[in-house]
């Protein structure tokens, strides 16, 4: 029993980090690189050390007290977690000038999980030591351990990703299998009618933790969250604003739909988007579009609104967006949301539509398998001859090997026309695409048809912010066997959080700690 519940909540406590730390430092498979990376330097200093203080002390005590520190420690890491990844932030501030996502996550993964996982990583060499009594045996031994470890595992991978954290939440996920290690602990203390005062600790902690970290947020300097919860793809977060209300996945990398509550356009990159629907519209003929990527859906109701008619189909991966989306963004019920994967359902339809707008961005990174050039040849194939495709590119990200240069390049081999528009005081990019028709020429000429309504002065915009793309490299292209967005994507944001650190780096050295302090607060 105690190598199997010790392999389930190392594995429990392995997936649980991944979506405690997705909200300061995003979902990439950067980051769950170096969470895994983590886990692994801990279970392997904790089985060579395990194995050492076996072999001099072979008393099972030693090994019960380890695991039940380390369920008081999982236990505490939903409420004091944050305060150590914020703590860690703040000092990195001042000493890291590039790779501060990067750097700040290995930091605060070693602090926060390296020490429990090094305590469990001492169970199975310390079990075989206690069991084995002779050396014909300890094969057989050894072998059956390890397979009560592996099974423990396997249900320690399902359990909290399909099961704990999309039903009760990340931070009960923790409680759950720091109790489970408390209990087995306890169980080995008890049937030999001890208690010793680690067990009384360890159980006072466990419960003070347990109230305290349910009932906290991850975003605690925020008062004005009105939902938190997470979902089996996402930790989601809405906030109920004075005149809007937003949809964040990722609490530190911004909105992913808002619903403004006056009913008007919402100034942001959705607005520019609507300018694809204007390219393609027909006289008398009702467009449709297809989403990928709905969200709450922010651009489907601004469709639905702005062009009389028009048929809207969403595809959003995550079920729980979509009820957020009906609960609190108005999501009109005549728009039709499945739930796939955006790439899946192409494939798994001959349906064609006027418009295709792809926003599937997670985080930072648009999936991988939405943004090579075998995706966008099945965008093609679903669009109108004279339908276009819209592309939100969600950072500005220019130069010699950006993101935003192997995603155009890519696009360029799949359309023929091919223009982006940066959306003012954002740092979002729009690319609208074509197989036939000019789409900045198409616009020009229906921008007088929507004079005097909400449309013509975001028309207007786009109009004039459109800029044709070209090919910069013709190397420098996304496809399925090669697509490394997740580097990009953190490089790009790496240099946009670099210029914001230098901004503090050099009020810290003119101004000194205080100044800091006050600007941060």
């Amino acid at each position: 029993m105690t190598e199997f519940f010790s392999g389930m909540s190392v594995m429990a406590v392995e997936l649980a980090a991944s979506r405690l730390m997705a909200p300061y430092f995003s979902s990439s498979q950067i980051v769950y690189t170096i969470i895994i990376g983590t886990v692994m330097i801990a279970m392997a200093l904790g089985n060579v050390y395990g194995g050492k203080s076996a072999d001099k002390n072979p008393d099972p005590t030693v090994l019960y007290r380890r695991i039940l520190i380390a369920g008081a420690w999982i236990a505490a890491i939903p409420f004091l977690g944050r305060f150590v990844i914020m703590g860690i932030s703040a000092v990195l501030i001042l000493s890291v000038d590039s790779g501060f996502l990067i750097t700040a996550a290995f930091a605060s993964c070693m602090v926060i999980f390296v020490f429990p996982l090094f305590l469990l990583g001492t169970v199975t060499p310390s079990l075989v030591r206690y069991i084995i009594e002779n050396a014909e045996e300890s094969g057989e031994i050894t072998g059956k351990l390890g397979a009560y470890n592996t099974i423990g595992s396997i249900i320690g991978t399902f359990l909290p990703t399909f099961v704990t954290i999309p039903s009760v939440g990340t931070a009960a996920t923790f409680i759950i299998f720091s109790g489970i290690l408390i209990v087995i602990a306890s169980a080995y203390f008890l049937s030999l009618k001890k208690r010793p005062a680690v067990l009384i600790i360890s159980v006072i902690l466990f419960i003070l933790f347990s109230v305290l970290g349910v009932r906290s947020a991850f975003a605690f300097w925020d008062d004005g969250i009105s939902y938190e919860g997470d979902s089996v793809y996402n930790y989601l977060q809405v906030r109920d604003e004075r005149d809007r209300i937003i949809l964040s996945t990722n609490v530190l990398f911004g909105v992913q739909s808002v619903k403004m509550k006056s009913g008007t356009v919402t100034g942001m990159y959705y607005d520019y988007a609507l300018a694809a629907p204007a390219m393609t519209a027909k006289e008398g003929e009702p467009l449709r579009v297809l989403i990928l990527g709905n969200g709450s859906g922010t651009f489907a109701t601004q469709c639905v609104n702005n062009f009389p008619g028009c048929t809207v189909v969403g595809v959003e991966i995550d079920k729980k967006i979509t009820m957020l989306a009906r609960e609190w963004f108005s999501l009109p019920e005549n728009v039709t949301v499945y739930e796939y994967d955006g790439r899946a359902f192409l494939g798994a339809t001959d349906e064609k539509y006027d418009v295709i707008m792809v926003d599937a961005y997670q985080d930072i990174t648009i999936p991988f398998q939405m943004s090579t050039v075998e995706f966008f040849r099945l965008v093609s194939s679903h669009l109108e001859d004279d339908g276009i495709m819209v592309l939100n590119m969600n950072m500005h990200s220019d130069g010699d090997g950006s993101i935003n240069e192997y995603i155009t390049n890519t696009v360029l081999r799949c359309f023929e026309h091919v223009y982006t528009a940066d959306v003012k005081w954002t740092s979002n990019r729009e690319l609208f695409a074509s197989k036939k028709d000019d789409p900045a020429k198409t616009l020009s000429e229906v921008l007088d048809n929507y004079e005097g309504t909400v449309l013509y002065p975001i028309l207007t915009k786009v109009n004039s912010a459109l800029v044709p793309a070209s090919v910069t490299d013709p190397e420098r292209i996304l496809t399925d066997d090669r697509a490394p967005v997740e580097v990009l994507g953190m490089k790009a944001i790496d240099e946009m959080i670099s210029e914001e650190l230098r901004y503090y780096q050099d009020m810290f050295r003119e101004k000194g700690i205080k100044e800091l302090i006050e600007e941060l607060l």
